[in-house]
């Protein structure tokens, strides 16, 4: 038979359709022909799969027209994905193996010029997208691409190092059964371990008032500024907040390993464990948010149910700060082109640290400062009022003396502090469904139960610092978790007052 259909997915965003690869020999002129909105690296496949065949032992039909048709047309693809079904296409046009035992599977896999398979990004994507349509289909990927597809639960997974592991399970009909080989290996899928490893807290000495707002921030997950000098442990507080949040759970863990897999960053070893995103102050605003064509996500995305972790903030981009605020309220970026458009999930916990001017010593104890009022002021102007009216928690970071360093004991671990905040997390999702920074809306006024003389204290503080409705909303909030974490059933003043001082004026006007 002259003409033979193969199945494979593209990816756009974290929808992986279908592909159909339709291949044709014909008599006539000798050729190769590729179409169907192929991107560069997929039309350069016509030499990797022309040289696998060969260097594999296979025959490739030099002496027919090859018609190659990635349907449907007006579906953009890109990546070495299809080079393997392009491949078995080739073979079971030109009857080398059995087309019809082809049916069922699908296939996905970059070939070397020897026939090797090599691993694509998004193996994760097209298995999620496989159980979310319901389609039992096999999935056929390269080592590591497989390993990554398993982990989703009830996959059916086989992984093949080479094409000729392939080629022997589509023998034609008469054909002597493939001996059993490590090349061609059915991936049971992983069971799901909620346990990850993250740095203790304890490490950090002394901080008992940042520790606390940090508690505060992963049980209502709550966006947290820590403004301090060079040295004072902003850093290492933040690359410690990830352990403080609850353990993840199977569909929060695939969610963020699809997107970290999209963008070719996976890693098993960091299966279950929630990610921390440190972009450099460099980054653009479409590194951050995600962009390019075809649209890949951003560090925002790769942060979804996770933390995103800012260094030096007033050093971004301005334009990249500020495409953070619609992410922050919705939990989403879409990123619109003329030609396509993608959406991508970015729930994440906003953790930042800046200096408190340029050289970094404004209101040390230890160092004298010496910028001018001038400079404190455009330093801190970089930072604009909207982006900042949505981050829940300012906590100034003070550094610590070396003596006050040197002799301070151990302070809490992550694990006892992460059984207090999610013990508060889990009274805000049994009484509402949602954690108190999600709340929108009338549910504020309904969950957070504030007791009369709370809410006079509020106004009139609201009133004196002249707040948005937005900053009064998030202080309501943020009280609302200090009530969960001292398990009381209602707001009362002293939680929050409590609320206010972390949101007192840290950046000056």
């Amino acid at each position: 038979m002259s003409l033979s259909l193969v199945q494979g997915r593209a990816l756009v965003g974290l929808a992986a359709p279908a592909v159909t690869i339709e291949v044709h020999l014909a008599n006539g002129l000798p050729s190769f022909t590729l179409v169907g909105l192929a991107d560069v690296e997929v039309k350069e496949a016509r030499e990797r799969v022309r040289s696998a065949l060969q260097n594999a032992g296979l025959e490739f039909p030099h002496n027919q027209r090859i018609t190659v048709n990635l349907a449907p047309a007006d579906l953009p693809k890109d990546s070495g994905r299809f080079d393997l079904p392009i491949a078995l296409g080739i073979l079971a046009a030109s009857g080398q193996i059995d087309g019809a035992r082809l049916a069922g599977f699908e296939f996905a896999g970059e070939l070397s010029l020897s026939g090797e398979l090599r691993p694509v990004r998004g193996a994760l994507a097209m298995s999620l997208a496989l159980r979310s349509l319901k389609v039992s289909a096999p999935l056929v990927l390269p080592p590591g691409s497989a390993e990554e597809a398993a982990l989703v639960p009830d996959a059916c997974i086989y992984r093949a190092r080479h094409l000729l592991d392939v080629v022997q399970q589509f023998l034609p009909p008469g054909s002597e059964p493939p001996e059993p080989s490590e090349g061609w290996t059915r991936i049971q899928a992983s069971s799901f371990s909620a346990t990850a490893h993250y740095p203790d807290l304890s490490d950090v000495k002394g901080h008992a008032g940042v520790k606390r707002v940090m508690e505060i921030a992963a049980a209502g997950g709550h966006s947290l500024l820590m403004v301090g000098p060079p040295g004072s442990g902003k850093s290492m507080l933040a690359q410690r907040f990830a352990g403080l949040l609850p353990p993840m759970s199977v569909e929060e863990a695939l969610a963020s390993a699809a997107i970290a897999s999209l963008a070719g960053r996976f890693d098993l070893a960091g299966w279950g464990a929630r990610p921390t995103a440190q972009p450099h102050h460099s980054a653009s605003a479409v590194a951050l948010v995600g962009g390019g064509s075809p649209p890949r996500p951003g560090e925002i995305s790769l942060a979804h149910n996770g933390v995103l972790f800012l260094d030096e903030l007033p050093e971004f981009p301005r334009s990249a700060l500020e495409a953070l605020r619609e992410p922050l309220e919705s939990g989403t970026i879409t990123i619109a082109r003329a030609a396509r458009r993608a959406e991508f999930p970015a729930r994440f916990q906003l953790i930042a640290a800046m200096n408190p001017c340029p050289c970094g010593y404004a209101g040390s104890a230890t160092r004298a400062c010496r910028c001018t009022p001038g400079q404190i002021h455009s330093y801190q102007g970089k930072l604009s009022g909207p982006l900042l009216d949505r981050i829940d928690l300012h906590m100034e970071v003070t550094s610590l003396s070396a003596p006050e360093l040197l002799s301070a004991p151990a302070g809490e671990g992550t694990a006892v502090i992460r059984e207090r905040s999610t013990a508060a997390r889990q009274r805000a999702l049994d009484r509402q469904g949602c954690t108190n920074q999600a709340l929108q809306g009338q549910a504020i006024d309904e969950h957070t139960q504030l007791e009369p003389s709370a809410m006079a204290f509020l106004n009139k503080v609201a009133s004196q610092l002249g707040w948005s409705g937005r900053s009064t909303h998030r202080t309501l909030k943020v009280a609302r978790t200090i009530a969960d974490l001292g398990g009381s059933q209602t707001t009362g003043t002293a939680h929050v007052a409590e609320a206010v001082q972390y949101r007192r004026a840290l950046i000056h006007p």
